[in-house]
Formats: C-alpha cells, structure tokens, sequence
C-alpha cells in the first residue's frame, strides 16, 4: 500500500531529511587519502544522534552501522571499518536518519583527491541521471517514468544503471511503497499523487549492469570489477515541482 503523507508528516519528513542532508555532507568533508570507512561511519553516527535522530541504518536488517560506505567497485552496502581510503578512490556514501518516527534516505559518490577523467565523468552522469528522472517526479506521471529517464540518460553516456536494486517509497519506514526502478518503459507503475515521498536512487556502472554479493552477504559490487557510482534523495510528490527534502546546497 501506498502511503500518502499529510501535512503534518510532511513536516516531520522535511526534519528527518534535513538532519540525513547534513549527515552526508558530514561524511563527504570526512573522505580524504588515509581515512578509514569506520571513522567516516563514526562522524555520521555522531552527527545525528547530536541532532537528536537516530542513524536509521543502524540495525537495520541486522546492518552493523550507521552509515554505507561503498568505494569504488562497490556498488551499496558497503560496511564500514578499517579499510583505508586512498587518493584516486570514489566513495559512495548512503545514510538515513530518523526523528519523531519518520525518515530520509540519501546517498552520493565522492572523489578522494585527484580522480581518473572516467571516474569525474561517472560520478557527474549518476548525480545527473538523478534530475532527469526528477523532471518526471510529479503528478499525474507514473512511476516508471522517472527510471525510464534515468536509464536514458545513463546509456546514452555508455554506462549501465544497476537492475537488482531500486528505489523506493520512504516514509514511517525506510522501505515502502512502491518501488522506483531506474530503468523500464515509461507509462506503468502507479500514477504519482501529491503527498508521496520517494527515495529515488539510480546506481550507475562503468560496466555491465550484473552484481555480486560479497560473502559479508552485505556488500554488493559490479560482477565486472567497473567503478560504480550512486546518488539519491527523499523527495517529495506536490501538485508543482517536487521537493527535495534531503538537499543540501553543495550536494
């Protein structure tokens, strides 16, 4: 079932997204050569139970941590610990943060120092494909219209959008309704309506689209070993444009 959001939960989703907005910005200042993923974890962990939420990863499925972090062909739920970022990585970085029961789900790819020319370019294409599938993000348009955009947009710059995981509604709980793929034919799925808030995620491949799980039966890679990249926000469904409510100025 899909959960419309009154007003009054609109707002609570407006504060879950603005502390989860401020918890990435926090790990993406934290990625830099020598840095371990635990210590990235660690700050983000810190930054939101000081902003009186709760790290809603955490425990979350039994996940071990308050933050993803995910580096290079790591696709998403990468677990943090002593593994060491280096200069020339990208980092993939996914937090939630929940308040007064509701909750925001973002995520981003960083560089670490200087990066390759095809990981500057990855990085900038997910993070783009994003905001075409938002042009689709209102109402009266179908779910499947947003992916179809993405999966558009990432293909006609030679990359692959990840098929086995995809967004999804978020709300009381991180996982609702519907699912939001990143690719498809337009024009199916359930018709957008004010008042739904979406997780809308496209995970990007260098390579080919197929994945593996690693043994931690947690972390997902590319089956190709290819650099991947992912961003995402919460975004809320209006009667005009939608709102991000996971946005922050320099994201």
């Amino acid at each position: 079932m899909i959960i419309i959001k009154s007003p009054r939960k609109i707002e609570l989703m407006r504060q879950a997204g603005k502390i989860t907005a401020g918890a990435r910005t926090v790990a993406r200042e934290m990625v830099a050569p020598g840095v371990t993923t635990r210590e990235i974890d660690r700050e983000v962990h810190k930054f939101i139970t000081k902003s009186g939420a709760q790290p809603t990863f955490l425990g979350y499925g039994g996940f071990p941590a308050s933050a993803c972090v995910s580096v290079n062909d790591e696709v998403i739920h990468g677990i943090p610990g002593p593994k060491v970022v280096r200069e020339g990585d990208i980092v993939s970085l996914d937090v939630g943060a929940t308040i007064n029961g509701y909750t925001g789900d973002c995520a981003g790819t960083f560089p670490c120092g200087e990066v390759s020319a095809e990981a500057k370019r990855l990085i900038a294409v997910t993070r783009q494909s994003f905001f075409e599938g938002l042009k689709f993000a209102r109402q009266g348009y179908r779910v499947s219209d947003i992916g179809h955009a993405i999966q558009e947009y990432v293909e006609k710059h030679g990359y692959s959008v990840v098929r086995a995981y995809v967004g999804h509604g978020v709300g009381a709980d991180l996982h609702e309704e519907p699912e939001v793929p990143n690719y498809g034919a337009p024009g199916h799925g359930p018709r957008l309506i004010k008042g739904m808030t979406l997780a809308i995620e496209p995970m990007v491949n260098v390579g080919g689209y197929d994945i593996r799980m690693l043994d931690n039966e947690w972390t997902v890679v590319t089956k190709d070993g290819s650099l991947s990249a992912h961003y995402e926000n919460t975004v809320l469904i209006t009667d005009g444009e939608p709102e991000i409510l996971t946005m922050a100025a320099d994201l």
